[in-house]
Order: C-alpha cells, then sequence, then structure tokens
C-alpha cells in the first residue's frame, strides 16, 4: 500500500512539473527540449555556468531568431534578441513589464530585498521618486572631494604594494577603493577599507556577492519550489549585520537629518518629510484613472536602500574599474593614449583631480565604456509580464508571470550590431562611430524607466579611480593572468570573476 501510494505521489510530481513545458510549442515559439524537474536550465541549477552564462548561450544557439523559449525549472521564460522587441519591454510598453520578476514568492519577500533594485509596481514608483533626488548633478559634485581623498589612498596603497614587485589583484584593490567611497557617501564612515586588510565594511561586501553553499542551495529550491520554501532567505547570512550597522548610525543621528548629505541622511530627511503621494501603476478607480496611494519610508525600507546603495555601488563600478585595468595591461598602445590624456587634463587643472577634469577625460570614459561592452557588470537584464501581453509581429500572446531575459553580454558581442567584437577598440563610442542602433543594444546600465539610478554615480568614481591609477602608474600581465578570465558560475545578478592579478609599475 505505501508503495502504491508513493508510486502516485511521484507520478502525480512528474506530471505537475511538466505541465508548462509545451507552453513554447503551443505558440511557434522555438526552445530546447525541457526536462523534468530542471527546465532547460540543467547547467545553472548543478552550478556549472552562472545565468548570465545560459542567457548568453542560448541567444547565440539561436540566430535566426527574434525570441527564443526557455524553461527556469517549470516556469517559461522569453529571452528577447530583437532590438526593438526589447525597447517595448523596457520602454514604451514598460506598463506590461514593470517587474523585475526576482520574488517567486511574491506575499513574502525579505527585508534586505525590499530595495529599489527588487521591489516592483508601487512601491518601486515610490522609492524611485524618492531616491531620485539623491543623484543629481549637485549631489554627485558635492560627493566628488570624498572620491579625491579616497583616490589618493588608492595610489598609495598601489604604490606600497608596487614596492614588492609583486601582482595585485585589481579587483580587490578597486573593490576596496569603492568600498571605501560608498562607506562615506552612503554612510558616513571612513571605514578604510583600502588600507586595513580586515575592515569589517569590507568584509561585508564580500560577503553580499559571495553568499555561501548554503545561500546557494537556498536560491535554488526557491526557484524550484517556490510555495514550500517561501520562507527561506536569500540574504539571511547578512541581514542581522546589516540592521546592525545602519541602525547604529540612525541611533547616532537621533533618527534625524544632521546635514552631512550623506544617502542616509537624505533617507532621514525624506522619511522626517512624512508620507509621499503617488498615482498607483497597480490599482485604478472605476473611472479608469489611477488610485492615489500613500507610502512612507520605514525603518526596513530605508536599511534595505542603503544596503542597496552599499552593495550596487561599490560591486559593479569595482567590477568595470578592474576589468578596465586588464584590457588596458594587453593593449599597451591604448592605455598610452589613456594616460597622455589623463596627464593633459590633468596639467590644466593644476595636476589635481576634480569633477571637471573627470569630465573632461574623453578617451578614458571611452575606454571605460568599451571595457564594459566586452564584461558587463549585469550579464543580462530581467522584466516579468505583469499583466497579458501580445506580441503583434510574432502572432503569439504569454501570460502575466512570464519573465523576458535580455542578454547584455550577447548583444555587447554581436557581430550584427558590432564590427570585429573581440576586439577591443575604445574609439567605437566616439560620436562618430557609435550609431543609434548600437545605442539601443548597448544595455551596460539598462534602459527605461528602471535604468540604473546611480548609473552617472557609478561612472563618475570608477573613471577618478582610474586616473588616479593611471596617472602614477601603468599595468601589465602577470605571470597567472589569465587572458579571459571566466565568471565564477555561481553569480547571479551581478557577474563576478575571482580574481584580476596584474603588474603594477610606476611611471617616470
Amino acid at each position: 500500500m505505501l508503495i502504491a501510494i508513493i508510486a502516485i505521489a511521484l507520478v502525480c510530481l512528474y506530471f505537475y512539473n511538466v505541465r508548462n513545458f509545451d507552453y513554447w510549442k503551443k505558440r511557434g515559439v522555438k526552445h530546447d527540449k525541457p526536462i523534468p524537474f530542471f527546465g532547460t536550465n540543467l547547467k545553472n541549477f548543478l552550478l556549472l555556468k552562472s545565468r548570465s552564462e545560459i542567457t548568453e548561450e542560448m541567444y547565440f544557439k539561436y540566430p535566426d531568431e527574434k525570441v527564443v523559449g526557455f524553461f527556469r525549472s517549470t516556469t517559461p521564460e522569453l529571452i528577447i534578441r530583437d532590438p526593438e522587441i526589447i525597447k517595448k519591454i523596457l520602454i514604451s510598453d514598460f506598463s506590461y513589464f514593470y517587474g523585475r520578476g526576482f520574488h517567486p514568492y511574491k506575499r513574502n519577500i525579505e527585508k534586505l530585498i525590499q530595495n529599489l533594485f527588487f521591489v516592483e509596481g508601487d512601491l518601486w514608483k515610490m522609492l524611485r521618486i524618492q531616491m531620485t533626488p539623491a543623484f543629481t548633478s549637485g549631489k554627485l559634485k558635492a560627493m566628488f572631494p570624498l572620491i579625491v581623498e579616497r583616490a589618493e589612498s588608492l595610489q598609495q596603497r598601489t604604490l606600497l604594494a608596487v614596492k614588492k614587485n609583486l601582482p595585485i589583484d585589481a579587483r580587490e584593490l578597486m573593490a576596496r577603493f569603492t568600498t571605501d567611497f560608498i562607506g562615506a557617501c552612503g554612510f558616513g564612515l571612513d571605514s578604510n577599507s583600502i588600507n586595513d586588510d580586515n575592515s569589517d565594511f569590507r568584509r561585508l561586501g564580500r560577503d553580499v556577492f559571495n553568499p555561501p553553499l548554503t545561500t546557494i542551495i537556498t536560491s535554488t529550491l526557491k526557484m524550484l519550489f517556490p510555495v514550500l520554501f517561501k520562507d527561506l532567505k536569500f540574504f539571511g547570512h547578512i541581514e542581522r549585520r546589516s540592521f546592525n550597522l545602519v541602525n547604529k548610525i540612525q541611533q547616532s543621528r537621533n533618527y534625524k537629518s544632521i546635514g552631512r548629505n550623506d544617502f542616509i541622511d537624505q533617507l532621514l530627511d525624506y522619511k522626517q518629510k512624512g508620507p509621499i503621494e503617488i498615482e498607483s501603476m497597480e490599482k485604478l478607480q472605476a473611472t479608469g484613472k489611477p488610485e492615489k496611494l500613500k507610502f512612507e519610508l520605514t525603518n526596513d525600507l530605508i536599511v534595505a536602500q542603503v544596503m542597496l546603495f552599499f552593495g550596487a555601488g561599490f560591486e559593479t563600478s569595482s567590477s568595470a574599474s578592474s576589468y578596465t585595468l586588464h584590457e588596458l595591461a594587453f593593449h599597451p598602445e591604448i592605455q598610452k593614449k589613456v594616460q597622455n590624456e589623463i596627464d593633459e587634463v590633468l596639467k590644466k587643472h593644476d595636476n589635481k583631480l576634480s569633477y571637471a577634469a573627470v569630465k573632461e577625460m574623453t578617451y578614458l570614459e571611452w575606454t571605460f565604456k568599451e571595457a564594459m561592452r566586452i564584461f558587463p557588470s549585469l550579464g543580462y537584464l530581467m522584466r516579468e509580464c505583469t499583466r497579458k501581453y501580445t506580441f503583434e509581429d510574432l502572432g503569439f500572446s504569454i501570460n502575466e508571470g512570464v519573465k523576458m531575459m535580455i542578454s547584455v553580454a550577447a548583444l555587447h558581442k554581436d557581430p550584427k550590431y558590432w564590427h570585429n567584437p573581440e576586439e577591443f577598440r575604445p574609439e567605437r563610442f566616439s560620436r562618430e562611430e557609435f550609431t543609434n542602433v548600437q545605442k539601443d543594444v548597448y544595455l551596460a546600465f539598462g534602459d527605461g524607466p528602471r535604468v540604473c539610478i546611480g548609473a552617472r554615480l557609478g561612472l563618475m568614481q570608477s573613471l577618478a579611480g582610474l586616473a588616479a591609477i593611471l596617472s602614477k602608474f601603468s599595468v601589465t600581465p602577470a605571470p597567472e593572468t589569465v587572458r579571459r578570465p571566466p565568471v565564477v558560475p555561481t553569480s547571479d545578478i551581478v557577474q563576478n570573476i575571482n580574481g584580476i592579478p596584474l603588474m603594477f609599475h610606476k611611471r617616470h
């Protein structure tokens, strides 16, 4: 009897698991054949390839298709290859695709994920309105002296390492620089991550993007069985430390803005002003007009936004700037052009790094953007369909809950849009060469209403860090440097590389 019950249960589980596997076949969308439990995502579940690598692989596997079907376990997803469809999803039809789609079970979202990057709908709209003023040009200029201080510390740290004539991990070096800056402008703290090998702040940063195996298993279980494992937390390993850190800073300020003008100060200021009223994206009155909703910043929301500012602020910038140094190490002629520009601009500004000086470093900016083309920090974008949507040109509709996957990494390497895409050539981003089509497929910072809110801040701190390094040092490959560093298979939203060892040489 028991054997019969188990057999029936297994059969039921099997049919429940494969219930959606004809989803793309019914719509005439090409896709790989899914397998039970894993769908077409087996390599990711087995930690053989990252989500970004899987999406890129599928993009190039079907070169003649505008869209490609995919199954993440039992959930149907659609990989978008066509730039016009991408624009509709990210911009013109945003009202259908405002969801990120990272919450398999939407009624139980853990505290640290209640931030601008992850949340959806009306809460996202409120947070976007509240946080946008923190990233104006005026605020960025006001932050720049903090960057200069950290850039000088970065130079000193690099000089000490150069004297030992040993390889330096550029990934770790730039992460310390960006962590220090984010600590100062976000938290009002001098974390001294650049010089302190045991900095609590730097350890917290590592833990955010290098989760333990238990957390990776948690993520997999939530994807496979979202209802059964809805209470498991992806950021549980850092939640208590994060709340303790932010609450301690707020307590020291008596939970009020004290005029420091850092990120926590601005959020406390918004909280003091009281609830904000918005027009709902999700709820309509009987007349068809959006409902008016009121939101206020709770303590949980403040902690979540601050930790997003910290995690996204240091990780993406350090990834992009260290990979720029990696490419320059293998292209000494381009490195020399960058250094010549930096020297000329600094000479006009009394040899001092400043906001105005960095804005003049055009070739350095092209170089940075070219490095992000070859290795974007975010290898893919994801959007979730929030109501039934019809692809008129393709002749089929999709249901609410289907996720759209846009492979940034693949679009940046597609020879259809880039001549000789494997070549590192900053001149691609000159005004004369950068075409409208390339603007549509260059998505290093995303696009549309959910474009990265801190894109200008990330660009500014990255260029300043690179200018500080390259004005004093040159870089070459170390004996152990790998030409194309592999992506860590467990990395998810941000593409991660274990290390970028380079030799740094003092310029004369």
